[in-house]
């Protein structure tokens, strides 16, 4: 429930020249490269709450502070004026461990709990300092949120968000006939060269936790995480990595083409090891931040979590699925099939859809084992607006972590021979 306006808000946005404070550990080089180099940012202090779910003393002084002296919330309006991926930081102080987080959207319609952070950690500290996440994705306008204690006491002074990625549309959309009677390749990447071609995919960045509560940071256009090696797209999942408890790749075509209709393929091999979660999908083009979704529609192509692998014979188990606000996994009821496939972990296998303006049909070698053809509204098929295409391998999470982590392992490698999109004609 939203809550009341208690107190006047003061929000202050302001545009920084200077560079964000030192973080207390080790900064992914991957920021240096995203970052604006006169970064946008929105600065709120804490004691300009709005409302909170108990009566928490604010602390006049330099700075001034709001003490949390046990778990609760407070709420807050906030204005982003640039849509994009965002740090956001955390200044306090605490005498003990104690866990923060941030909630989007609280008046959202559907009872949705939109946690945009994951988990911040704040370490006992005798001075106020910043603790943060990367990535957090943000639209434009105004924003009603929550900020969380949800462990321990901590003196919160003020909470900021900083651009570090401007959300950017595609600019291209292809559109498949779907009524002929053989296919035509209309897109692809065969994966040859010696770098991924930026022309065609972008990356998504950052650390927090992607709805999910994932482990990884994705990187930007790190060869270590994403790179082309004998004709295939290798994206890695590395541990202890970059001052990371994981860093991993997740491209898009985002910002550059999305697709309506059309057979979309590609042939892969997946990670085996227990706690990968690898996938190649869609994701509906006007997605801008956590509230877009399911609304925009999501086609998962192929998702392979790494405790279904049989460590003997490498079998596995392809999953398809797609999401819409009619039916979603945070509410239980997606529609999913799933496929044994023999040596999944050690041999390429290939993996489609075809999408029509009624069906979505899911393949593995050739051989259908999934439709959905729920369509009789836009609650049920908001599948008729473009699509881009992500390729990324998460690492634990709700689903990939779901039985634990290996703790043996320190890498993962999801392998993509090519992805092509057709039409029929």
């Amino acid at each position: 429930m939203k809550a009341q306006p208690f107190f006047p808000v003061l929000l202050a946005m302001i545009l920084l020249l200077a560079p964000a404070c030192e973080p207390a550990v080790e900064q992914p080089e991957t920021s240096a490269l995203v970052a604006a180099a006169e970064p946008v940012t929105v600065v709120v202090e804490a004691e300009s709450a709005t409302g909170s779910s108990t009566s928490f003393e604010t602390i006049q002084g330099d700075p001034a502070y709001v003490d949390m002296t046990s778990v609760g919330w407070l709420s807050y309006e906030v204005t982003f004026p640039v849509p994009g991926r965002y740090r956001v930081q955390v200044y306090a102080r605490a005498d003990a461990a104690s866990t923060f987080w941030v909630e989007d959207y609280i008046d959202n319609p559907d009872g949705r709990t939109y946690n945009v952070t994951g988990s911040i950690a704040i370490t006992p500290n005798a001075d106020f300092s910043d603790y943060f996440v990367e990535g957090s994705p943000f639209n434009t306008g105004p924003h009603p949120m929550k900020f969380h204690l949800s462990e321990g006491a901590a003196k919160i002074d003020r909470v900021v968000f900083t651009l570090m990625k401007e959300h950017q549309p595609s600019p291209q959309s292809l559109t498949q006939k779907m009524d002929g009677s053989e296919w035509k390749l209309v897109w692809s990447d065969e994966f040859e060269g010696d770098a991924v071609d930026q022309s065609k995919w972008t990356y998504d960045i950052g650390n927090w936790g992607w709805g999910n509560n994932e482990l990884q940071y994705y990187t930007e256009a790190r060869p270590e995480n994403a790179r082309i090696e004998n004709g295939n797209l290798i994206i890695e999942a590395r541990k202890n990595d970059m001052g990371q408890t994981w860093t991993s790749a997740r491209l898009t075509t985002r910002g550059k083409v999305s697709f309506l209709y059309g057979k979309i393929e590609f042939r892969a091999r997946v990670p085996r090891e227990k706690g990968n979660w690898a996938a190649g999908w869609t994701l509906g083009d006007s997605y801008v931040d956590e509230k877009s979704w399911p609304y925009c529609g999501e086609i998962d192509i192929l998702e392979s979590v790494g405790y279904e692998v049989n460590d003997e014979t490498s079998d596995g188990i392809a999953h398809a699925t797609v999401h819409t606000p009619a039916y979603y996994f945070k509410i239980g009821n997606q529609i999913s099939s799933t496929k044994e496939v023999p040596n999944i972990a050690g041999e390429f296998h290939t993996y489609a859809v075809e999408w029509t303006p009624t069906e979505v049909r899911a393949y593995v070698d050739d051989e259908q084992y999934y439709l959905y053809d729920k369509n009789a509204n836009d609650l049920e098929w908001p599948f008729n607006q473009p699509q881009n295409l992500i390729l990324n391998l998460a690492m634990g999470g709700g689903w990939g972590g779901a039985q634990g982590m290996d703790e043996t392992v320190t890498s993962q490698l999801f392998e993509i021979d090519y992805v092509r999109v057709y039409a029929l004609e």
